[in-house]
């Protein structure tokens, strides 16, 4: 790896800049890929954005760029997007500081910005070296998530063809399906948990489908995928509930898109039970229950204090299973009759059993 400091200038670094959804983010005379196909979009808030101009203006230092050397005379960078695009975008005109635009500046508040002087240290070396380096000087503004790291591990045409479905803000799955996926597109949150579902449909991890498809020409697989996800949790419960934003959906397809029992109108009747429950404590586990059967998944009312002590002493602290004596420290809280079978959470349906009688319930 060969590293090279080099001093350019912002005004060097504006000359040429584009930032187009579809072309990228280019400068420095259009040499600079100043967002690869790795990278995330500009997620910088306004105020981090602005800090940015002010620094330069007051001629403090700003942190150390990186860049890759890609060519003869091109270039991408490594680290630092979101400051050299803060600063494009202010000389460029699209927003203001203090009220002010670039446009608006003196003539020599102007100079002082285009001729401040940016440190880049510039590096040549092997795509492996790159990377590497990559996840080294990721230790300055907004942290990668975990994908972001994969994107810029298994960078290629399906990475870049998946980022346009999945990454983008406004994207075909944010449009389609973002009631039901929770974080943010533009970081990378829509895509990870694409492809951890398609993963999973084929037993491997996200990096062992991400290392498998990293040459193919475009992601649309994963993109029909996707949307057969989506379509049998819309066909298989109809009616949206908030519950619904961030489940798993992908796992419960993979598990039972193949069933012929699941009756949208009988499934719909149980959720509407089953929310209105009193009992079920976690609702965004009726949906997993009813397409597994476990019970778990509801975290159902457990009896307070008062109902255990109330059947304590009403059994006199015996165990009605085995018939032994144990202090009320030593038992458990249990229904009489199930909650499975209509059971309540109430005082008159709790029942005190030692430890291994209630395991032994549960076991049957």
């Amino acid at each position: 790896m060969r590293i090279e400091e080099r001093k350019v200038t912002v005004g060097e670094v504006c000359d040429g800049y584009l930032n187009d959804a579809e072309e990228g983010v280019v400068g420095y005379g259009e040499r600079l890929d100043i967002r690869p196909c790795y990278q995330r979009e500009f997620v910088y808030k306004d105020r981090q954005r602005d800090e940015v101009v002010r620094t330069v203006m007051k001629g403090l230092p700003l942190n150390v760029i990186y860049w890759c050397k890609t060519g003869g005379d091109s270039y991408e960078v490594l680290d630092g997007q979101q400051r050299t695009i803060s600063l494009c975008e202010y000389v460029d005109g699209s927003f203001s500081v203090d009220d002010k635009y670039f446009y608006n500046l003196p003539e020599d508040q102007k100079r002082k910005i285009l001729d401040y002087q940016l440190f880049v240290y510039v590096c040549d070396g092997t795509d492996s070296e790159k990377l590497d380096w990559f996840r080294i000087i990721n230790i300055a503004g907004e942290q990668l998530t975990d994908q972001e790291l994969r994107n810029a591990v298994y960078a290629g045409s399906w990475t870049s063809s998946a980022k346009r479905y999945f990454s983008k803000t406004g994207c075909a799955a944010s449009t389609l399906a973002g009631d039901y996926l929770k974080g943010s597109s533009i970081r990378q949150d829509y895509l990870e948990t694409a492809i951890s579902w398609a993963a999973a449909a084929e037993g491997k991890t996200i990096e062992g489908y991400m290392a498998q498809h990293q040459h193919d020409p475009s992601a649309v697989s994963l993109w029909n995928y996707f949307r057969s996800v989506i379509d049998w949790a819309q066909a298989i419960f109809p009616r949206y509930r908030k519950e619904m934003k961030g489940l798993p959906w992908g796992l419960f397809y993979n598990d039972n898109k193949d069933r012929t029992d699941l009756d949208p109108a009988t499934l719909e009747a149980e959720v509407s039970r089953l929310m209105a429950d009193e009992d079920v404590t976690k609702k965004a586990g009726v949906y997993e229950y009813l397409l597994t059967g476990m019970e778990r998944c509801l975290s159902i009312r457990a009896f307070d204090d008062r109902m255990k002590r109330a059947a304590y002493e009403r059994q006199g602290g015996v165990c009605p299973y085995c018939g032994e004596h144990f202090e009320l420290s030593e038992m458990h809280a249990d229904h009489i009759v199930p909650w499975s079978k209509g059971g309540t959470t109430t005082a008159d349906n709790c029942q005190m059993l030692c430890r291994d009688c209630n395991l032994k319930k549960g076991d049957d």
